[in-house]
């Protein structure tokens, strides 16, 4: 008989929170779209049959945190596919990379010659994400366009998805908290989630004096509903947890209890021991980005390797998305809270969920699948603690819109790599 699809996924254990569905199931694409999700469907329906038995099956997964604009935002940008298509994921976020004067090229360079669907969160910083950890005076409020940030945003509102700034003592002991006063206006007038960077990146000024946890006090009540806390895990001064108590901020749950969310921006924040703390005391994370960029990660054969000064995290274990998703398994969340930090939440964060983060019938078949590994792994954080993982999570292939995309990418950390 002919064939009614293109392609048939076949047996993998598919998990959407979205829908609900935890289960063995068949996946058919037509074209660019699911055509059936179904506990069986005939191999004779499809021209192309893969069988995916043992493995597990998602929307395909969204990085809430990448820094993608390569070759502009200096050693940060990474290159698109490579943290998106090529490492199982399907949509990336680039948090503040692009601003009012650059996103332009954002849009022609990184979003149109990309095989991932590229978003972002605008910077409200005039000079967006330009190796923003070397010149902290390039990030002060005289450094915000507030009208140009809001009718750049405007008229990029497809790939606008949200408003980056940081929250920092070593930003607070210059300005105070202005520039996250300026970036809620900028977020209110469009709105969108006001993503916050939380955990010291600059120095403090000299002969300043800064209380950490005075400045996260401080910047709560400016959190509304559906704005986003960045890096809850972080080891650094002025996150979620007090340098004093050694305990979870009362504000930070304050702030959650009205609809502000948790994404765990890994990067070269996270820590295992932050990770427990927040955790142990109740903290769900709602979304997970990576946090992949140049300062974290070295790209074999790197165009740009040479004209970069020593990576200032050498020797940080490599990551990538799914390494993030089986740090989470190994503190505690069960698989399917995990895959909803990548699917199902994200596409709220984004106010996407119409179409992206599920696994529906009619929807464009973004898909993600994974492989779940068993053994002993050793995961390391950024301050050196080793974990052993009995579980790893490591991406086979994607669908991005109905095509076949190899999970090929340089920045995968390798399994055997990791072995204990």
């Amino acid at each position: 008989m002919d064939s009614r699809f293109d392609l048939l996924l076949r047996g993998g254990r598919v998990i959407d929170p979205a829908s609900g569905r935890d289960g063995i199931a068949d996946i058919a694409i037509s074209g660019d779209r699911i055509a059936a999700i179904e506990s069986s469907l005939p191999a004779d329906a499809a021209q192309q049959v893969i069988d995916v038995a043992g493995k597990i099956v998602t929307a395909g997964m969204i990085d809430t945190h990448a820094h993608v604009y390569q070759h502009v935002t200096g050693r940060f940008g990474l290159n698109a596919d490579l943290v998106g298509v090529r490492s199982g994921v399907t949509t990336v976020v680039d948090q503040g990379g692009p601003s009012c004067m650059t996103i332009p090229g954002f849009r022609h360079f990184v979003v149109e010659k990309s095989e991932t669907r590229v978003l972002c969160f605008i910077s409200a910083y005039l000079v967006g994400g330009l190796e923003g950890h070397l010149y902290p005076s390039l990030y002060g409020p005289d450094q915000v366009d507030v009208k140009a940030t809001i009718r750049a945003a405007r008229a990029n509102a497809d790939i606008v998805r949200g408003v980056k700034a940081h929250a920092e003592i070593g930003g607070a002991s210059r300005w105070g908290l202005e520039v996250i006063r300026l970036g809620k206006r900028i977020s209110s007038e469009l709105g969108v989630p006001l993503y916050i960077h939380l955990g010291q990146i600059w120095p403090v000024k000299d002969g300043a004096t800064i209380d950490p946890d005075e400045v996260v006090r401080a910047l709560m009540p400016l959190m509304e509903p559906g704005d986003v806390l960045a890096h809850p895990f972080t080891r650094h001064p002025g996150g979620f947890v007090s340098t004093t108590t050694g305990e979870v901020h009362p504000v930070v749950w304050a702030a959650l209890e009205r609809g502000v969310t948790v994404d765990v921006g890994h990067g070269s924040h996270f820590s295992f021991e932050m990770a427990r703390r927040t955790i142990d005391a109740g903290i769900r994370p709602h979304t997970l980005g990576a946090d992949m960029h140049g300062y974290n990660v070295r790209v074999p054969g790197d165009s740009d390797a040479a004209s970069r000064p020593e990576n200032p995290f050498s020797g940080v274990a490599p990551f990538n998305l799914t390494h993030a998703m089986t740090e989470l398994l190994t503190l505690g969340l069960s698989l399917p809270e995990v895959v909803a930090t990548v699917t199902s939440h994200p596409a709220r964060m984004l106010k996407m969920e119409d179409s992206l983060g599920t696994l529906l019938p009619g929807r464009e078949a973004d898909v993600s699948v994974l492989d779940l590994l068993h053994g002993r792994f050793t995961l390391s954080d950024n301050s050196g603690e080793k974990v052993i993982a009995q579980e790893m999570l490591t991406p086979a292939f994607a669908l991005r819109a109905g095509k076949m995309m190899a999970a090929d990418s340089a920045l995968i950390p390798p399994p055997a790599l990791l072995a204990a």
